[in-house]
């Protein structure tokens, strides 16, 4: 069977994500596509990089990310680091003809993203952006009941994506509340899942009018050099510095296909811990998800007998999307991490096959485009076209 090489840039929490993927693919999909050989890590510290190689099951490490893409041997780069690196390592990476898989968001500007599509279009390389979240497979199977009309037209979608971890002022500065690093805060970090999965299950975003804003206006220093969101709290007199993105954006949605809708992102909403909920209806009935509830879909048809009209809960399992693939039993219980190995499939099933992965570095750039009109909305409040 087919392997292909894989170098990951990154130790953190998402390479540990990416790597347990890697590993079990080939465990649930089988035949897999080709096998993920965990063949190189870096990191900017070289003993950080060879502690997370032996952890996370990689041959080799390095402290520099450039190893991997002069290395012939290696054919997909895994981009796993802050936002403010992406653009330069995934263009190296095009330019080498290595296939692309890289953490959300795509960039911290639209430029940024502009330049990797171009570049990933031009040396014609496989590429994918990790919205994991939209592999989840109630998603996927909310996706084919509006593909086959059981709710008709969608005329409205409701969004939240409700997180708690920097609710605490004491909460040390992260580089995701950094604009230089990160590009914008809660929008950016959490508020594009819901926006991928609005345009994945509605259709694109035209028009938005929005709410932005910024609660906690500086933050503790950490000393650490991980990342160490909401899990740590600095208190005393230590040095503090300024948090320049936002913490909460509200917004209304205009859809391209004329539905309506909402999506609210917060990382201040406190007993939230991963709170995505979506709410869908349309002509013919209607559709609801909460991410904390993953094995659970709930769906309403207007043609259900009178007395028995209403929200019924379908318990995903092998009859549905990659169901087959995971566990053999209904409600057996879908995690986090099966998000991650459908993406790993979905991933290495393109590169062998040459088609388009979705979603992709076009979709990227349209979420930023999106996330664009968005904070032009908050500052003039007004509609904001998002292709403007």
């Amino acid at each position: 069977m087919k392997k292909l090489n894989v170098g990951i840039i990154g130790a953190g929490f998402m390479s540990k994500a990416h790597s347990m993927a890697y590993a079990a693919m080939p465990m649930f999909f089988w035949p897999a596509p080709a096998i993920p050989v965990r063949a190189i890590l870096a990191d900017v510290n070289e003993k950080t990089a060879a502690e997370a190689a032996a952890r996370f099951g990689y041959e080799r490490s390095t402290g520099d990310w450039r190893t991997i893409i002069a290395d012939p041997s290696i054919d997909i780069v895994d981009i796993a680091t802050p936002n403010d690196s992406h653009a330069e390592i995934a263009i190296a990476a095009a330019q080498a003809g290595k296939h692309i898989l890289c953490e959300k968001p795509i960039a911290r500007t639209t430029e940024e993203a502009l330049r990797m599509l171009e570049a990933v279009r031009k040396a014609g390389v496989t590429n994918m952006l990790a919205f994991n979240y939209r592999k989840t497979p109630a998603i996927a199977y909310a996706k084919k009941l509006i593909q086959e009309g059981e709710i008709g037209q969608v005329r409205n979608f409701r969004a939240t994506y409700l997180q708690d971890w920097s609710a605490d002022p004491n909460a040390p500065l992260s580089w995701r509340f950094q604009k230089n690093v990160a590009g914008s805060g809660a929008l950016g970090d959490i508020g594009t899942h819901v926006i991928d999965i609005a345009r994945y299950l509605v259709s694109d975003i035209a028009e938005v009018s929005s709410l932005v804003k910024t609660y906690i206006g500086e933050r503790p220093v950490q000393s650490s050099g991980l990342d160490a969101l909401g899990t740590v709290k600095i208190g005393g007199a230590v040095e503090k510095g300024i948090v320049d993105v936002d913490d909460e954006i509200t917004t209304l949605l205009k859809f391209d296909n004329g539905a309506i809708g909402s999506l609210e992102a917060t990382r201040n909403a406190w007993g939230r811990n991963n709170f995505i909920t979506l709410e869908i209806h349309g002509e013919t009935g209607s559709i609801y998800f909460n991410y904390e509830r993953r094995d659970e879909l709930q769906v309403c048809f207007s043609n259900d007998p009178a007395d028995r009209k209403g929200f019924r809960t379908i318990y995903t399992g092998p009859a549905h999307p990659n169901g087959a693939a995971l566990w053999p039993i209904p409600a057996l219980g879908i995690g986090y991490s099966e998000t991650k190995i459908i993406e790993c499939y979905d991933f290495f099933d393109a590169v062998v096959n040459n088609k388009r992965c979705e979603p992709d570095f076009e979709d990227g750039y349209r979420i930023s485009q999106i996330c664009d009109a968005i904070i032009t909305s908050a500052a003039t409040s007004q509609w904001a076209n998002t292709r403007s």
